[in-house]
């Protein structure tokens, strides 16, 4: 057999398992004469394994346990403390070829285990100690089969404290799953049901590492800047091992690269260093910094242009080559923390600029760990699509994966059709960037030291432990731009030994530790006592608790949330909440209709009782599998009545579904405005708990667990634009936000009310004005509630545009009623036939789809002619031919087309051949109303049997649940995968259109 290639190979296939008491036989039984046989099909209780993944995903996998996300069914599986550990300690076993050459090192690496594991490799053990975020890394050099043949068997125990679920549930359980280092949402939460094998299994990748003689081990990247960031270093500080009997003669290089356009690479540093390792044993070195002028930045969602680089390490050892080589993508970037005097919040600065936080609670993506890369690229570009610039991984949760960081680092680098994409993305609607991570430790006020009752006072028992998987997850994430700071605990602080000592591990570098360095003390690295590169971060701000030193009011008091339904007009007054930061609050979360049908059995569908008090307040009465699935009502009697009934009674589950929809929106669209109206002034940010799912549940989220998102979603990506207009709906006056470093000049505000008869009672232009960089600008009333025909419902549609040449640069559509009404008047307006055409043009390149959908109100105007387009877009001339509710093609060869000038510059993916055109029938005039695309394939879904849900998921949707005045137009870019065969149809519903407008494709 050849000498294995130097490299890393993951094995990710060909895993089998089974439950350890239903296996006689030992690991040096399974690793030499007595495998499992795979072939053709695993014999029981052998079964196909999920690795990465957990032994509940297993199982769910070969069909021995219902899905547990579906209905009530995981009342049905056997949780562990009723079966005891034993039940849920599984064998893994794989082969795997490897035949390393004389000189060549072989490293088995396990990322990720849950909680302890024995480990049998050809009749040889090693134990892998316990703790879920700690890496082992095993030289098996010696271990493997002269053959190359190998057999591998992991016997993989659950944590040790897997606890109790007390009848009345609770957040964590009966805590004791904090005694262990490991997730703690798995006891269950007040949103999320318990995990039943506590995520017990091999739940990150395992991977054999085939190295020479030396290898690279844990480097360390740190960027730092001098004179107004014209002048940057690169240090880099690394360890290497030699593993040979023999002085290693080393040449050790770094190349550090960045891409230009057209996919073209430009080495900026290409440098080599000699070194000597004696045998069997490590160096510590650091490169000497590398010298950058000006080098391009690395800016967070919203603030500028993304820029990374390529850096490449490798070392080649005399009389073998290349050894071992490491690379990473890199920001150049500095970021600083303090606390704001004027607002006691935290503010961040990048790059010197401060940054307004506006972002998300992230608790990890799905709850059976099944956590793929094409998964996180998804749940990533989602939060970039909302504009939000920071996510928070909760301390209940997961040190997330590098894959995570990953997609926040490097969201949008993709090729072929997607290049496309983003290419159209950045002309049709901005450049879309990176998103800030807070990463906290294991630690839950919840379930160590707080809680109900008080549990694990002094947090997890082994402490030494803990510090040893912190600072392991320190060097796994450390290089990744997008980690904003560490943060010790979720409304805790650690233990007293833990927390001095993750403030002494985690102390800032002195270049790092001012955040008004002068001149005088930007000093040369060589005047410097340390490279920073030799810290085990110190680039980055530690905070004990997420309510501590300048989150909530700093003290560590609950002074988070609130977490349930509140008046839209709540959020904007200065009463609502009084500290600068607020790293909790949230509200409702009710996906879709079709959601809920396929996550649910028919009992299931039935929506809450609306059961009226005697003081007038509504209580919603939830079915129990909506219970069961952690449902927050729509009103919170004694304070907010029902929002869902402000439009009247909910028919059944499509009507309750869309309503709460036009809640959803209304609700987080008022969250983001209302804290923006304070930008600075009294806060600093906010993070809205929480931004999604990891299962099915019914509360907090923008998108369900299926990856389909909700109108909240939209209401969050209109919020936070970068530049925005709003109205302010406790004092009714609009608003202009600029949240950018550059002055916005030369800009004036239209303002158009509309009516449910489809005419203008009111219009305005105002003067040009000027808002400063990072202000928020009050620019006028909005006096149409107080004029003497004010209607009791009416629709108001702001446009902030720019006079030179009409560009809008947002626009911000609401649907309001006068004080002490209500939108019942909505009812009849669903009876209202509005015309509409709808254009398209489609490409594909394999499964990938790319459609553009322009959508016009074709309904006569009432009031003078708008002079400003609804979209900035040049659009040519879409005109086609006529129809009736059917669809027509034309030539569409026109000029002026962006789309067919993108396609045709690009060339990269199929096209139509033809712009497509669907005309909607009707005869009114007026708002076209909360409509909103899907995708589906060509099958249908029925009632009767189980529900078959024939939507295509994830789609990514510039903008969704949108309305059209008389005469507006917009463009809708929609892009997907479906396989092939699956015939993809795009369906257009609405408030006020109910039949199923449908693009095939």
């Amino acid at each position: 057999m050849a000498a294995a290639a130097v490299g890393k190979r993951v094995l990710d296939t060909g895993w089998l398992a089974a439950r350890s008491t239903e296996v006689a036989l030992t690991g040096v039984q399974l690793t030499t004469t007595q495998p499992p046989a795979a072939d053709p099909e695993p014999a029981a209780p052998w079964m196909s394994a999920a690795v990465p993944g957990t032994v509940l995903g297993t199982l769910l996998k070969n069909k021995l346990i219902p899905d547990p996300f579906y209905g009530l069914n995981n009342q049905a599986i056997v949780d562990i403390a009723d079966a005891g550990r034993e039940y849920y300690t599984f064998w893994f076993f794989t082969t795997f070829q490897c035949a390393p050459s004389g000189n060549q090192h072989v490293t088995l690496n396990f990322h990720g285990i849950n909680y302890s594991a024995e480990m049998y490799l050809n009749g040889l053990k090693e134990v892998l100690p316990k703790g879920m975020f700690r890496r082992h890394n095993i030289d098996i050099t010696d271990i493997l089969h002269p053959d190359g043949n190998n057999l591998l068997a992991v016997l993989v125990h659950p944590p040790d404290h897997p606890g109790r679920i007390p009848p009345q549930g609770g957040q964590g359980g009966d805590h004791e799953i904090g005694k262990d280092v490991a997730t703690q949402y798995v006891e269950g939460w007040d949103w999320i049901c318990p995990i039943r094998d506590r995520n017990t299994g091999i739940w990150v990748e395992v991977s054999i590492s085939i190295t020479g003689p030396v290898n690279i081990m844990d480097p360390h990247l740190v960027s730092t800047f001098h004179d107004d960031f014209k002048r940057s270093y690169l240090h880099c500080t690394l360890q290497l091992e030699n593993r040979s009997s023999w002085i290693a003669d080393c040449t050790l290089k770094i190349q550090v690269s960045t891409e230009l356009e057209g996919n073209i690479c430009l080495v900026e540093h290409l440098q080599s260093y000699a070194i000597t390792i004696p045998p069997q044993s490590d160096v510590e070195y650091t490169i000497p910094p590398l010298f950058f002028y000006k080098p391009n930045l690395w800016w967070p969602n919203g603030m500028g242009k993304q820029s990374l680089y390529n850096v490449e390490i490798s070392v080649d050892v005399k009389g073998f080559g290349e050894s071992d080589s490491w690379s990473h993508y890199f920001g150049f970037r500095k970021i600083e923390s303090t606390i704001d005097d004027s607002t006691g919040g935290r503010i961040f600065k990048l790059n010197g600029e401060p940054i307004f936080i506006r972002g998300g609670n992230w608790i990890l993506s799905d709850g059976l760990l099944r956590l793929t890369k094409k998964r996180y690229m998804t749940d990533i570009k989602f939060h970039a699509d909302m504009n939000f610039n920071m996510l928070r991984c909760w301390g209940g949760g997961l040190a997330e994966r590098p894959d995570f960081y990953h997609f926040c680092d490097v969201y949008g680098l993709m090729v072929n059709l997607m290049s496309l994409v983003k290419v159209m993305m950045s002309l049709v609607l901005g450049q879309q960037l990176h998103i800030l991570v807070w990463q906290e430790f294991w630690i839950t006020g919840d379930v160590d030291g707080r809680g109900i009752p008080v549990s694990n006072p002094n947090g997890p028992l082994d402490h030494d432990l803990f510090l040893l998987c912190a600072r392991d997850t320190v060097k796994l994430l450390r290089n990744h731009a997008s980690l904003a700071l560490w943060v010790g605990g979720n409304e805790q602080v650690p233990p007293v030994d833990i927390n001095k000592a993750l403030k002494s591990d985690l102390k800032l570098h002195p270049m790092f530790a001012s955040s008004q360095a002068s001149d005088s003390q930007e000093k040369h690295l060589s005047e410097e006592a340390t490279d920073p590169s030799k810290y085990l971060d110190g680039t980055r701000v530690y905070v004990q608790g997420s309510m501590w030193d300048g989150f909530a009011n700093g003290k560590g008091d609950f002074t988070d949330g609130p977490y349930e339904i509140q008046y839209p007009e709540s959020f904007f007054k200065d009463s609502f909440y009084k500290y600068g930061f607020n790293p909790e609050v949230g509200s409702v979360g009710v996906p879709v209709a079709e959601t809920i049908r396929a996550t649910m059995p028919p009992e299931g569908w039935s929506i809450p009782i609306f059961r009226k008090r005697i003081d007038g307040y509504i209580e919603e009465v939830p079915n129990p599998i909506w219970d069961y699935h952690k449902f927050i009502p729509y009103s919170k009697p004694g304070k907010v009545h029902d929002q869902i009934e402000l439009y009247g009674h909910p028919k059944d589950l499509d009507d309750f579904c869309e309503k709460a929809q036009l809640v959803n929106y209304a609700q987080y669209r008022a969250l983001l405005e209302g804290w923006t109206s304070f930008m600075w002034t009294k806060f600093t940010g906010v993070l809205i708990w929480k931004t999604q799912n990891p299962w099915t549940g019914l509360r907090g989220q923008f998108y369900d667990h299926l990856h389909d998102q909700t109108a909240g979603f939209y209401g969050c990506r209109c919020a936070a634009e970068p530049i925005h207009v709003q109205l302010n709906l406790a004092s009714y006056f609009i608003e202009v936000v600029n949240t950018t470093a550059d002055e916005l000049a030369d800009v004036a505000v239209e303002i158009s009310v509309w009516d449910l008869d489809g005419t203008s009672p009111y219009y305005k232009v105002t003067e040009k004005i000027v808002i400063p960089p990072k202000k928020v600008k009050q620019i006028m009333e909005m006096k149409y509630p107080k004029m003497k025909d004010a209607k009791p419902v009416y629709f108001l549609l702001l446009k902030l545009f720019r006079l030179s040449d009409n560009r809008i640069l947002s626009r911000n559509f609401y649907w309001l009623h006068l004080p002490g009404k209500d939108y019942k008047l909505l009812e009849q307006y669903q009876q209202k036939k509005i015309p509409l055409k709808i254009y398209s043009e489609i490409l594909v390149s394999g499964t990938k789809h790319q459609l553009r959908m322009i959508v016009e109100n074709k309904s006569t105007k009432s009031v003078a002619e708008s002079i400003h387009p609804a979209s900035g877009i040049d659009l040519g001339d879409v005109s086609g031919s006529h129809s009736t509710g059917k669809e027509t093609t034309h030539d569409g060869n026109e000029s002026g087309s962006l789309w067919r000038k993108i396609h045709s510059s690009l060339g990269v993916a199929r096209t139509s051949d033809n712009l497509r055109t669907l005309e909607v029938d009707g005869t009114d005039s007026g708002i076209a109303f909360f409509l909103h695309f899907s995708v589906h394939t060509s099958g249908s879904s029925t009632a009767e049997e189980k529900y078959n849900d024939t939507r295509i998921l994830p789609v990514h949707y510039s903008d969704n649940y949108f309305s059209l005045a008389p005469g507006e137009q917009t463009s809708i870019d929609i892009s997907f995968e479906a396989a092939p065969g699956s015939s993809p149809r795009v369906v257009l519903r609405g408030w006020n259109h109910h039949l199923d407008h449908a693009v095939m494709i």
